[in-house]
């Protein structure tokens, strides 16, 4: 497992807490999001894939699977000890790197990846810096709780949730939006079809 930027800081981290004790008392099964399925699916051009805030992610497993690097970035070690055994499960332990990073200090090299892939996070912060990394003819697949999810989950903070028109107003000139998910579409508690949820798919030029 290789450490992010403000590794020493990680020790005291609420997040990291929190989704430490989550996963260790829940682990849940590796899922691929139905977004990066969506995205994997698309023509992208040769090169990694970055899975942030992964959690123990059936989306960088379902990547290697299909023969591409994975870098899978999350702030809980829990999370990231579960996609590895996974992954050796799978036998694609050697193709996916774990990097154990608040996304606050991550940033990924410019222009690495074919996909960069977000779901279930936001921070406005984190997003332009992370936009970087999508290389040319490469996607951005992201999803994350709307403002409105916060009158069912009360817990989350307005800072955590999606404006109208966000993610796709904050993207920077080159980014062209593939496509935004029906939202009449049979929900998935993952998925975009649920209202409280807005996913984007956004190509680079």
């Amino acid at each position: 497992m290789c450490p992010g930027v403000g590794h020493d800081q990680l020790a005291t981290n609420p997040d990291r807490i929190r989704w430490n004790t989550r996963y260790r008392q829940d682990p849940p099964s590796p899922r691929p999001h139905p977004l990066a399925r969506r995205a994997l699916a698309l023509e992208l051009p040769d090169g990694p894939v970055a899975d942030l805030a992964c959690g123990p992610s059936g989306s960088a497993l379902l990547a290697a699977r299909g023969g591409r690097r994975v870098t899978a970035v999350d702030v809980s070690e829990v999370a990231l000890d579960l996609l590895g055994r996974a992954a050796r499960q799978d036998g694609v332990a050697d193709l996916i790197t774990l990097v154990h990073a608040d996304l606050a200090g991550w940033r990924p090299e410019p222009g690495r990846y074919a996909l960069v892939l977000c779901t279930g996070f936001w921070d406005r912060a984190v997003f332009g810096p992370v936009t970087a990394g999508v290389m040319s003819g490469g996607v951005l697949g992201w999803q994350a709780y709307t403002a409105q999810a916060r009158a069912h989950r009360p817990s989350l903070r307005p800072e955590w949730c999606l404006a109208p028109g966000e993610p796709a107003s904050l993207l920077p000139p080159g980014f062209t939006v593939m496509e935004l998910p029906d939202e009449t579409e049979p929900p998935d508690e993952m998925d975009a079809g649920c209202p409280d949820r807005r996913s984007m798919l956004a190509r680079r030029r």
